[in-house]
């Protein structure tokens, strides 16, 4: 049941168009998924009916009753659900590989992990997020598609402007929104939706994207966006964002397959705002979005301490040799009693709240190290390999001991993707898959 406010203030913006967007509202809701390419350049056939999202080359919508979430290649990171529209703003971040790259309100991690994708895990890319329990969610994503060069961090935007000014090549401010664009698929989102939760999502919005200013460094890109169609949390708040910082200017989306902002929907909008994208849910198959790119026109850029280099444990050499690896290049860090691995140029990351510093390679106990599960799923091959069918794995991911004459150390795959660790022990392979990851159906 959508709003009466709602309503009648989206039948005053859209006129003629007003029934045609009502009637998209009432359909099934979008439903996308994302190929990862980080696992696969040549992903095995999808069981699944898909059809291209013109916007992303590795996005695609599929049948709601193939249910994809539930296949086995969901756990090995092949792909992640993602819905069509919320694929648009890291096509127009367009980050490259090698860049510093910032997700400021990252989780749970769709963008983060398309992100990676298009890194190709090569620079430094910190996803950040400020609810703790979303923060959490937004690490295990990460570690689920395999990414490498990322931190997940649990900080206040403006704790970080203090420590990143002028840093970052690329900066995406996913913002919270009054979630309109959510009506279909949260039912809450509708019940808590009013004019002051706008204004009020238009304030820390105006908040987010300040601290974002001042991170990114000049001729630096920076894309915000929203999954919402209210024009005092869209072009409203870009519009807003300009005249307290002049040294921002909007540049061309060039995305054909969306539509122009409105400027004349909000006070002081000017002609530039056309440079925005909407993307409507009765112009396209998704859920709606607004997305704005911005560069940086003036400025200074900054560098920032960076994190000594640790040394690989003994025990960890030991078990790198039995896996059959080398360790990539990178910065090897001892969190505690586990081992990362984090991009190269680390920054200093004391006084931080430090989620993920990277890859995590292994838990060292008392002079022995046990491979970590991000690890499994980083990896393509190791020494000792089981591959199974999709029909193979459900005992594997129930936790279950499975049935296999192997040694030590296993990767467990499925059809050659990396699912976790076993260990061989007299004909059969002792579960290493995480508890809390384990299927309980």
């Amino acid at each position: 049941m959508l709003p009466e406010a709602f309503c009648a203030k989206m039948q005053t913006l859209l006129g003629d168009e007003y029934p045609a967007f009502l009637a998209a509202l009432d359909r099934p809701r979008a439903l996308g998924l994302r190929i990862n390419p980080l696992k696969t350049d040549a992903p095995p056939a999808l069981p699944f009916r898909l059809e291209p999202v013109l916007w992303e080359p590795t996005g695609y919508t599929y049948d709601p009753s193939d249910r994809p979430g539930l296949h086995p290649y969901h756990a090995a990171g092949l792909y992640y659900l993602q819905e069509p529209s919320a694929m648009a703003p890291v096509v127009l971040l367009d980050p490259q590989p090698g860049e510093r790259v910032l997700d400021l309100c990252a989780a749970p991690g769709g963008k983060s992990t398309q992100i990676a994708g298009r890194m190709k895990n090569r620079g430094l890319l910190i996803c950040n997020e400020i609810s703790p329990k979303r923060a959490a969610i937004l690490s295990s994503n990460v570690e689920r598609l395999g990414v490498a060069n990322a931190l997940v961090l649990n900080e206040h935007p403006a704790a970080l402007a203090g420590r990143f000014p002028g840093f970052f090549d690329r900066i995406l401010v996913d913002a919270p929104c009054s979630g309109e664009g959510m009506f279909r698929k949260h039912e809450a989102a509708g019940a808590d939706w009013s004019g002051e939760t706008v204004a009020m999502c238009a304030a820390r919005q105006a908040e987010i994207l300040d601290s974002a200013a001042v991170m990114l460094r000049p001729g630096g890109r920076l894309v915000y966006s929203t999954c919402t169609f209210s024009p005092e949390e869209d072009e409203g708040t870009v519009s807003a964002f300009l005249r307290r910082h002049p040294d921002y200017e909007l540049t061309d989306a060039d995305a054909p397959w969306f539509s122009p902002g409105r400027p004349e929907w909000v006070p002081e909008g000017s002609d530039a705002l056309r440079k925005t994208c909407r993307l409507w849910p009765h112009r396209l198959f998704g859920e709606g979005h607004f997305a704005a790119v911005l560069t940086r026109t003036d400025g200074s850029s900054r560098e920032t301490e960076t994190e000594p280099a640790g040394k690989l444990p003994a025990e960890a050499s030991a078990l790198f040799r039995e896996l059959g690896i080398s360790v990539p290049d990178g910065t090897v860090l001892t969190w505690g009693e586990r081992l990362f691995l984090a991009p190269e140029a680390l920054p200093r990351l004391r006084g931080l709240r430090v989620l993920r510093p990277g890859l995590e390679l292994a838990e060292l106990r008392k002079g022995r190290a046990e491979p970590a599960h991000a690890l499994a799923l980083y990896l393509h091959e190791a020494a000792s390999v089981l591959d199974l069918t999709p029909e193979q794995t459900l005992p594997y991911l129930r936790g279950q001991t499975v049935s296999a004459d192997r040694a030590g150390w296993t990767l467990v795959r499925v059809d050659g993707l990396s699912l976790g660790w076993g260990k061989g022990v007299r004909g059969s392979l002792k579960n290493h898959y995480p508890k809390g990851l384990r299927r309980l159906d």
